[in-house]
């Protein structure tokens, strides 16, 4: 952590909407008029397309079938986290993407299923902004968690998060739900024991809970919409959030735990330009001063 350079990390799984989220802080970026340079979880991953097609094959063929991009040794969080440190540190660091698709293809250059080079982060940032699978690691080797200021969680009620990772992987990827299931199946192990703890280390979490029927969500025709849905949103230390002031400004929320406040789904981006943006404006002001 660092009161010169912090790090805002919003951590997610596959399916989770942490991209919707990443365009909420651009937003509050843009209108409060700070300078943040993002690196995304990705372009952290240890293996390329093929690679990782590889790899699977061959940890399959000797009977692991848990190997997945949520696993620990697919990943090079030890250089994630050595990003975070020398950008707390210095105001720099490395990053580089992944290529998904075509567009970002033509975009950088490289073919899709490959990574750009590394580069330096663009000097004079007022703070780094991170989205990804791994934002809030800790554990007994690695502790990235420890190295951000503040560390948002994107959690969906696991159905609807299997929903909306469905529908994404068949509409964009051209999966079938089989495989798209095979994929599910194949991380659940490190979703337990990777992702999941990861949500006690962040300072606020957010839970859109659909209030339809998602019982199974391996047929479910539609993913459920805002207005078919209610968010949780969990505060790991309550102390100087102004409940009362939340509650009056968002119209149909309440407070269901001392710790927690629901909103209407279609509620969430103003719930988030509330809670956030005095958040982020404390950071950078005493990174200012520091």
């Amino acid at each position: 952590m660092s009161k010169k350079h912090p790090i805002i990390s919003v951590t997610g799984s596959s399916g989770a909407g942490t991209s919707t989220v990443k365009h909420t802080f651009d937003q509050i970026f843009r209108r409060e008029g700070i300078t943040a340079v993002s690196i995304e979880g990705d372009a952290f991953h240890r293996f390329n397309r093929a690679e990782m097609k590889a790899e699977l094959q061959r940890r399959t063929e000797a009977g692991e079938h848990s190997f997945s991009h949520f696993s620990v040794n697919a990943n090079e969080l030890k250089i994630l986290e050595d990003v975070f440190r020398s950008y707390g540190e210095t105001g720099s660091g490395k990053t580089r993407n992944y290529v998904h698709d075509d567009a970002e293809a033509e975009r950088f250059g490289v073919p899709p299923g490959n990574f750009t080079e590394w580069r330096d982060l663009e000097p004079g940032s007022d703070l780094l902004f991170y989205e990804g699978l791994h934002g809030s690691v800790k554990t007994a080797d690695i502790d990235i968690a420890g190295q951000a200021d503040l560390k948002i969680g994107v959690v969906p009620v696991i159905n609807l998060e299997w929903i909306q990772k469905i529908h994404r992987d068949r509409a964009s990827r051209g999966y079938s739900t089989e495989a798209v299931t095979d994929v599910i199946l194949r991380r659940m192990y490190d979703y337990i024991h990777v992702i999941t703890p990861q949500f006690t280390e962040t300072d606020i979490n957010f839970q859109r809970v659909p209030v339809v029927d998602t019982s199974n969500p391996f047929v479910a025709r539609w993913i459920p919409t805002a207005d078919e849905s209610l968010v949780v949103i969990r505060f790991r230390n309550p102390r100087g959030i102004d409940f009362a002031y939340l509650t009056a400004m968002i119209h149909g929320s309440w407070m269901s735990r001392a710790n927690s406040i629901v909103v209407p789904g279609n509620k969430l981006d103003l719930a988030m330009q509330l809670i956030l943006t005095p958040l982020i404006m404390r950071l950078v002001e005493t990174a200012r001063k520091a």
